[in-house]
């Protein structure tokens, strides 16, 4: 069983990805993606999205981190995941799954999935520049941009191109985030490639976990947003762990408040400090879905959008006066 962290754009930066991967052992994490669209990217562009880059494709905790790419054009992709290995990413992935009006408005993300052959060309291209047993090329795809015809068609393109693992998010491009996720059909895809696949979609729990895999047949899980609201949830599905609907998990809180001080520190000298809040407030509207005391700071934090404000009622939280992170 392999558990990887999701790529989530505008949630999941490296900030989120370090702290994620401190709390939880994965197996491997994927980064937002780079947009390639014109040109042949400089190395900020790839560092900005992954600054992994600079320690060897890796988190602080040592969890390998692949580089996601995104754009249409088989020339321009391939000419970009050149270039990308000069810094050593664990791998890199390709997404034909992000389901964003404006990025498939721009021939990039789950609009390609109309387009077997262009997924075909752009993942064919990256592999022919990529050396064989080195890092891994795989890819992340939906069932398909309004429903399933092509999904099989889709997931052989890859497949015959050389990806070496699909994730599939089960649900279509127009289904967005909405549940259900269809995990029989991440089976199907199972059964008809040569290459693993991982499941993706509506793991917010152990039980979500375990009826995934029942019902797709496949083991290997990649979480995204509920990694962000249970930041335990990787170990505890190695460990087969089903907490109660009423368990406070006061062991678990209190091993993230220090997480959310590092969390905040961290933001805190990325962005300017009115945009700062906002992260923070971000990520505790998740967690207030499995912890009950997110939900107490979460409403104390709210209205505010002075850092220092925000530092005091963190203290007064127990998490710790947050120090400047580098």
């Amino acid at each position: 069983m392999k558990l990887l962290l999701a790529p989530m754009e505008g949630l999941a930066d490296e900030v989120l990805r370090d702290v994620l991967t401190r709390l939880s052992p994965y197996d491997q994490a994927v980064s937002e993606f780079v947009r390639v669209s014109a040109t042949v990217l400089p190395q900020r562009s790839f560092f900005r999205i992954s600054p992994e880059l600079a320690r060897g494709g890796r988190t602080a905790a040592g969890t390998p981190v692949q580089l996601q790419l995104m754009g249409s054009d088989p020339g321009l992709m391939a000419e970009n995941a050149a270039r990308a290995q000069r810094w050593s990413p664990a791998g890199i992935d390709l997404n034909f799954g992000c389901p964003a009006p404006t990025v498939n408005r721009h021939r990039g993300g789950a609009v390609l999935l109309d387009e077997p052959e262009t997924l075909h060309a752009v993942a064919s291209a990256v592999r022919a520049v990529m050396p064989r047993g080195g890092p891994p090329l795989t890819a992340k795809m939906r069932l398909g941009v309004r429903d399933t015809r092509l999904t099989l068609a889709c997931a052989e393109a890859l497949a015959e191109a050389g990806i070496e693992r699909i994730v599939v998010h089960a649900r279509t491009k127009l289904e967005g985030y909405r549940p259900p996720a269809h995990w029989a059909w991440v089976g199907r895809i199972a059964e008809q490639v040569r290459v693993p696949v991982v499941a993706n979609g509506e793991v917010w729990s152990v039980a979500d976990w375990q009826r995934c895999r029942q019902e797709s047949g496949v083991a290997d899980v990649m979480i995204g947003r509920g990694a962000v609201a249970d930041p335990f949830l990787a170990r505890d599905i190695r460990a087969g762990v089903i907490h109660a609907a009423d368990d406070p998990r006061a062991a678990d809180w209190a091993e993230l408040l220090p997480a959310i001080a590092l969390f905040w520190a961290r933001v805190r000298s990325k962005l300017q400090a009115r945009h700062a809040p906002g992260r923070l407030k971000q990520w505790l509207g998740f967690l207030r879905r499995r912890f009950v005391q997110a939900e107490a700071l979460y409403q104390a934090l709210r209205p505010l959008d002075d850092v220092h404000a925000i530092d005091a009622v963190l203290v007064q939280a127990g998490a710790g006066l947050p120090a400047r992170a580098a």
